[in-house]
């Protein structure tokens, strides 16, 4: 069998790339009218079917209509259908009318009736859709098979690529526009129209959906998707909470989840032991309305639980905004401000295109009517002509050279009925001749001037927000309502001991492990470092030679031996390469001052909660001063005396009450120890009771001292 090969990027170039631009223009992106092709088809398809002012029909006989356009198979054509449905509830504005069982978009698992069964027609909103349609304004172009005309574009005489959503997957591209208020996007247009610099968040505030709900307000996040048609905003549930009953009711949800996907993550969470606060869940959504009951137990707070079903369900989720749209049958994101001057542009040339369709008519019918008028001047004259024609094929001929007119406005005089010939009859005409040159001159001056067409492009804006317009569905919350949940882990307490080496190995041992594991085991070379008392509940701060501070939580650690070696703290906290811990604290309060000593003989006091942070931050620079080499640090709740010895051996008692404290956390501190040059301060240490024979030798009451020789008594202790 012959082998015959083909380079892939001939196969995709020739096979893949066609396919990817059929899906991207002819089905998944929509145009500058709104629409994506399935929903074009389907809405002219009625339109010609006289649905827009007649009676219900079988949704059956609609999509076998359709297939005329659309060849994709009748159940694409009514899944199409059932979305543009009112019934559906998936758009502010519906363009279809609906009886019967249509589903509902806030629900996955409800299914709409059979086609057979159900019965639409054209909302009276869609007569916006095809305004002038037969005025030649938008091209009309050859179905699949070149048996009918159907629209290119339809003539939509707002933005609705705004005003109702619309979502679409291509082949490496998507859409996702969200849907606004018809008032506001028609209010923004006229001003935009009136100033293309206008700022649009003044009038289009947010995007408001079908479904309700609640959008956090973000005036940042929202003026970049105006901008760049690219960003994302957050949607929550509406609730409200029946006190007799004990019973959360949540009646509005975002537009992009659905009430089972909800239900099913509550009850997956209440499963796990996350949601204890739940007794029972179930849908109670009728004909009046959308409604998911949640039954609590007994002292819940419900705010607080919603916080929590916000934070851990779809009930909050974000909307991811791509404002993808075809134009001139390329793809493109644009934002509000291009998108309606986009739409602008093809608004007006759609009113361009439709006057002088009727600038054509008017003049044709004023040919005529200029023709009639010399005939009617002398009406005896030609009465006489077509009596004295002796054969009906000549009278046209004879009127044409008798009048001096065309052969057009001729036929036309000759079809005039003999009862039309009366002096009332040829007024009227001469009088319509007037007004329809004024008119057709009017309509010129239209066309000539872009600033009248943009008056009547707000005119009818106007008129539509009027007749249309509603209230905001989806209602807007202000940052400072916003109220967010933080889950607090919760972690078992119980005591601890908590043992760091000079290498930065570190371990938490239990009191019955400790008493029965030994000595503490160490690497060769290693030695501890620091040891203290806690509980698991504590929060942990180690000092590194880079005065640098790293804080966990105790809790992280799991409990281990004396026997083993424990956590390398370089690894598990991400220390900078060759950093060592110098100090280890731990606090569950934060009260309390560290104590710093340097080896320039400074000294200072810093209020522990410095160290504190809201945003639960692993690592603090500049944690202490770098002016001098750390000497010691230690936390003190309450004052404490310190012993201290210089380099040529003085020696104080320094009580910590002495040293100023300082809220800044690499201050530099005070002189404590007045030092000589090259003489540094070695060893600063709790002071334990018994050092001295006599320790008031050694205390001082103010600061700055240069210390004491060792008296005779401890020299010879």
């Amino acid at each position: 069998m012959p082998q015959y090969e083909q380079n892939i990027t001939d196969t995709l170039e020739l096979n893949y790339m066609p396919y990817a631009m059929s899906v991207i223009v002819s089905r998944a992106i929509p145009e500058i009218d709104g629409f994506k092709p399935a929903h074009r088809k389907l809405l002219y398809t009625m339109y010609k079917m006289g649905l827009l002012n007649g009676k219900l029909t079988k949704s059956a006989n609609v999509v076998g209509q359709t297939m005329r356009l659309n060849p994709h198979g009748d159940a694409a054509i009514y899944d199409t259908m059932v979305r543009l449905t009112r019934g559906h509830e998936a758009l502010l504005h519906p363009f279809v009318e609906s009886k019967g069982n249509f589903g509902k978009h806030t629900s996955r698992d409800t299914a709409y009736a059979a086609a057979r069964y159900t019965e639409v027609k054209l909302d009276g909103f869609s007569a916006e859709l095809f305004a002038e349609i037969d005025h030649d304004t938008v091209d009309m172009v050859d179905n699949y098979d070149s048996t009918m005309k159907e629209p290119s574009l339809l003539p939509v005489t707002f933005p609705n690529i705004l005003v109702n959503p619309n979502q679409g997957v291509a082949v490496g591209m998507a859409t996702n526009i969200c849907s606004f208020n018809l008032t506001e996007i028609c209010n923004t247009t006229i001003e935009l129209i009136k100033n293309e610099n206008h700022d649009i968040l003044t009038t289009l505030t947010a995007p408001d959906f079908p479904s309700g709900a609640q959008l956090i307000y973000d005036a940042d996040a929202l003026r970049n998707i105006y901008e760049t048609g690219s960003g994302s905003f957050r949607l929550r549930a509406k609730y409200r909470y029946d006190k007799k009953n004990s019973c959360l009711e949540i009646y509005e949800i975002p537009y992009n989840t659905t009430l089972e996907a909800a239900m099913d993550k509550i009850v997956e969470l209440v499963k796990l032991g996350k949601l204890k606060e739940i007794s029972a869940i179930r849908d109670e959504t009728d004909i009046s309305g959308l409604k998911l009951a949640i039954d609590l137990k007994r002292s819940v707070d419900p705010d607080a639980l919603m916080q929590k079903l916000y934070k851990m369900t779809p009930l909050e989720s974000s909307f991811s905004c791509n404002f993808n749209v075809l134009v001139g049958y390329s793809p493109k994101v644009m934002g509000v401000r291009e998108i309606l001057t986009e739409w602008i542009a093809f608004r007006m040339e759609c009113i361009r295109r439709a006057t002088f369709y009727d600038i054509g008519k008017k003049k044709e019918y004023l040919h005529l009517l200029q023709g009639l008028r010399k005939i009617l001047l002398d009406i005896d004259e030609a009465i006489r002509i077509i009596r004295q024609t002796e054969e009906a094929a000549d009278v046209v001929p004879n009127l044409m050279i008798g009048f001096g007119i065309d052969q057009v406005q001729a036929e036309y005089v000759a079809d005039i009925k003999l009862r039309n010939l009366n002096r009332e009859y040829i007024l009227n005409k001469t009088a319509e001749t007037d007004a329809l040159a004024a008119e057709i001159e009017d309509l010129e001056d239209l066309l000539a001037k872009p600033k009248r067409i943009h008056k009547l492009i707000i005119k009818q804006l106007q008129a539509i927000s009027k007749k249309y317009g509603k209230p905001r569905k989806t209602q807007l919350l202000y940052p400072d309502e916003v109220v967010e949940y933080s889950e607090e882990e919760k972690v078992e307490e119980y005591a601890v001991s908590f043992f760091l080496s000079k290498a930065g190995y570190f371990k938490k041992i239990t009191p019955l492990s400790l008493r029965m594991g030994g000595e503490q085991k160490f690497k060769e070379g290693d030695a501890l470092l620091s040891s203290l008392e806690g509980d698991n509940a504590s929060e942990l701060l180690f000092f590194t030679d880079r005065h640098q501070v790293y804080k966990c939580k105790a809790s992280e650690f799991a409990d281990t031996k004396a026997s083993v070696l424990g956590d390398f703290l370089p690894q598990k906290l991400g220390f900078d390469e060759g950093e060592t811990p110098v100090a280890m604290f731990a606090t569950r309060d934060y009260a309390g001052h560290l104590v710093f000593f340097f080896a320039n003989g400074k000294a200072v006091r810093v209020p522990l909660n410095a160290y504190e942070t809201k945003q639960n931050r692993k690592k603090l620079i500049n944690a202490y001063s770098d002016a001098s080499p750390l000497v010691g640090v230690y936390l003190v709740r309450e004052d404490a005396e310190f012993y201290l010895r210089s380099s040529n051996n003085r020696y104080l008692l320094l009580n910590s009450a002495l040293i100023p404290e300082k809220v800044t956390r690499n201050a530099n501190g005070v002189t404590v120890l007045s030092l000589k040059a090259k003489n540094t301060l070695d060893v600063a240490e709790p002071y334990q009771a018994g050092t001295f024979v006599k320790p008031d030798g050694y205390r001082v009451s103010s600061i700055p001292v240069a210390g004491f020789l060792l008296k005779e008594a401890d020299k010879k202790k």
